[in-house]
């Protein structure tokens, strides 16, 4: 439903379809007929948050209650804004056209550091005070969730509560507690101290942090009765577990423009880098004829015609044959294509490569993460180079000639001979193609190079290194361009200021804030898209808070330093984490967790149960 006042401006300002809301399968209610509404926020563009699948079920969750309606709302772009300010327009969620200022609960999903400060530019957009503590009534309450909630640290200020896991079941609890407290007239604080005890919520002013003289952190300690540590949420069935049956389909192009379904959470591999390989555990696996029955559901009803099977490894489901049989009954006739990203070089059976080449050819891409079997070791990374050339043929003898490889510089032990040996494998895969008798006729090989440079993230083996600071990525991205020989290689990279600010704010406390907001108030927005990144602005709002980039991205820790998330419990245990880190400086890697159990801990979250061990 568009106000008059939003339709006006709509013919002023790039893709209007961005803010039309109305879309085919969006939920509109009653608003006399509920008791709760939620405004589902993605600090982002419409195009990245329409291609978000945990922004879809939760949207879609909450509409499957009776007293609650879930909205939309997504960060304008510029041009956007600007009319938006002119005319004094608050922001405002898709499906109603109504303020924020209107619900009762205002969601957000932290996917990424650099999106820190669109949530501020939201909250203020919409006339909302940015700081908690300027929140004096119940509602509208601010609250997170996602990747990010596992630091929430750096935006604890700006929130009211964080749910840290997963948030299907949560929601639903703190939207039926908020229910309770509304009509029993409860303040802000006893709805938070009521929270605070359900589990997967973290209520940060309910806890008080202190420093050391050297800037580090000293100690973290609950107050009026808050929990010691915070436990993340899982959900222990996905079989059983809501997921809906429409997606909302857009009106104009976005990121991911197709059917996305999760066929298991969690992964066996341990890379020590990955952060959501060990966040998201224990291993939980959804069946076949589950996922196959929701795909087509989905498919049905939106029209769509491509699936794309999502998981941190696709090919480590242990019942990808057979679902693949599934699928492969009904899509072909639907002209549905099937594309399965996240697989793994060294499980790529000849009886997948069967399947995928009987639909549509999507591009292939494999994650080598380094180019030394020394630091592949290092990071656990668990593949060979014998493995990625093996795999390279088995693609180009299916009909594929063009691979795309994800790498890594600035991992911790890499040396020059590590960078340079990323084109020498480059260069290996290359040479593979045309030693194949088999290879496409008439074409020529592309290798395209995914160049990402590394982050220390929370609850990760590596989350006491040092990042590399911007002038050592610089020289080791030359290194690598100099190494290259060929033009059927291209690499690209990823921008050395967003990655140096995104390691800053991974590792941030609560002092961040202060950096965030200045940072945000100063013009800073959209960070994470290369021509809007204000590193300048950054690098002064740092120093204006008596603090440094590097204090926070590139300075080693100790085993024994309190780290802004300690207080928060993702199952895995830090002593694993520690053992991890040790093994990666003598480059011993772990067996995955279905070779063998190497007791990382996240099972005790789920009853002790999981599927990584299983024999499906």
């Amino acid at each position: 439903m568009i106000r008059k006042e939003i339709e006006e401006i709509l013919p002023l300002v790039q893709k209007p379809g961005r803010y039309t809301g109305g879309e085919l399968n969006t939920y509109v209610k009653d608003k006399n007929k509920i008791s709760l509404r939620y405004a589902f926020c993605f600090p982002d563009s419409y195009e990245v948050g329409m291609s978000h699948l945990g922004m879809k079920i939760l949207y879609s969750l909450v509409h499957e209650r009776d007293d609650a309606w879930c909205e939309r709302v997504f960060a304008p772009w510029e041009d956007m804004e600007t009319l938006m300010r002119e005319r004094n327009i608050p922001l405002f969620a898709l499906e109603s056209g109504d303020p924020l200022t209107d619900f009762d609960m205002i969601g957000f999903t932290l996917q990424y550091e650099l999106s820190f400060t669109n949530v501020l530019n939201m909250l203020e957009l919409a006339g909302i005070p940015v700081r908690s503590v300027d929140r004096h009534s119940l509602t509208p309450l601010i609250v997170g969730g996602g990747p990010c909630a596992c630091n929430p640290e750096p935006l604890a200020p700006f929130f009211d509560l964080f749910m840290p896991g997963e948030g299907e079941e949560v929601t639903n609890d703190v939207l039926d507690l908020l229910k309770k407290c509304k009509a029993e007239n409860k303040s802000k604080e006893e709805f938070l101290s009521l929270a605070s005890h359900i589990d997967g919520v973290y209520v940060p002013s309910l806890y008080e942090t202190e420093y050391n003289a050297d800037g580090t952190l000293k100690s973290v300690t609950p107050v009026g009765g808050a929990p010691e540590k915070v436990k993340k949420r899982i959900i222990s069935d996905l079989d059983k577990v809501y997921y809906p049956e429409k997606l909302v389909v857009p009106f104009i192009e976005v990121i991911h423009d197709r059917v996305v379904h999760e066929i298991f959470r969690g992964c066996i591999r341990g890379c020590r880098f990955c952060q959501a390989g060990f966040i998201y555990r224990p291993i939980r696996e959804k069946s076949p004829d589950t996922i196959n029955e929701q795909c087509r559901v989905l498919a049905d009803n939106t029209g769509y015609d491509e699936i794309s099977l999502s998981s941190l490894s696709t090919s480590d489901y242990t019942r990808l044959p057979e679902l693949l049989e599934k699928l492969l009954e009904w899509t072909p006739r639907e002209q549905i294509n099937l594309a399965l990203p996240s697989l793994r070089i060294d499980n790529f059976p000849d009886e997948l490569m069967k399947k995928l080449t009987s639909v549509r050819r999507s591009g292939l891409t494999f994650a080598p993460e380094a180019g030394t079997q020394r630091l592949r070791d290092a990071i656990n990374k668990n593949i060979t180079q014998q493995e990625v050339l093996s795999t390279a043929a088995k693609a180009f003898r299916g009909g594929w000639s063009a691979v795309k490889l994800y790498f890594m510089i600035g991992l911790p032990t890499e040396t020059p001979q590590d960078v340079e040996g990323i084109a020498a494998l480059s260069q290996a895969v290359v040479d593979e193609f045309y030693r194949n008798p088999d290879k496409p006729k008439g074409r020529g090989v592309t290798v395209s190079l995914s160049v990402s440079s590394f982050v220390p993230k929370p609850f990760t083996p590596f989350q006491w290194e040092a990042q590399n600071t911007r002038e050592e990525i610089l020289e080791k991205q030359q290194l690598l361009l100099s190494s290259i020989k060929t033009k059927k290689i291209n690499a690209s990279f990823h921008k050395v200021n967003i990655s140096v600010l995104e390691g800053a704010l991974a590792r941030g406390d609560r002092r961040c804030a202060d950096v965030i907001e200045y940072a945000w108030r100063h013009g800073c927005k959209f960070d994470g898209w290369d021509e809007q990144l204000k590193f300048e602005v950054w690098q002064e709002a740092f120093s204006a808070c008596g603090t440094s980039m590097e204090f926070y991205a590139s300075r080693k820790r100790e085993y024994d330093e309190v780290l802004p998330w300690d207080h928060l419990d993702y199952g895995v245990s830090k002593a694993f984490l520690i053992s991890e880190s040790e093994k990666a400086k003598r480059s011993e890697t772990t067996e995955n967790c279905r070779q063998k159990c190497a007791g990382c801990g996240a099972a005790r979250l789920n009853g002790g149960k999981c599927d990584a061990l299983c024999k499906n």
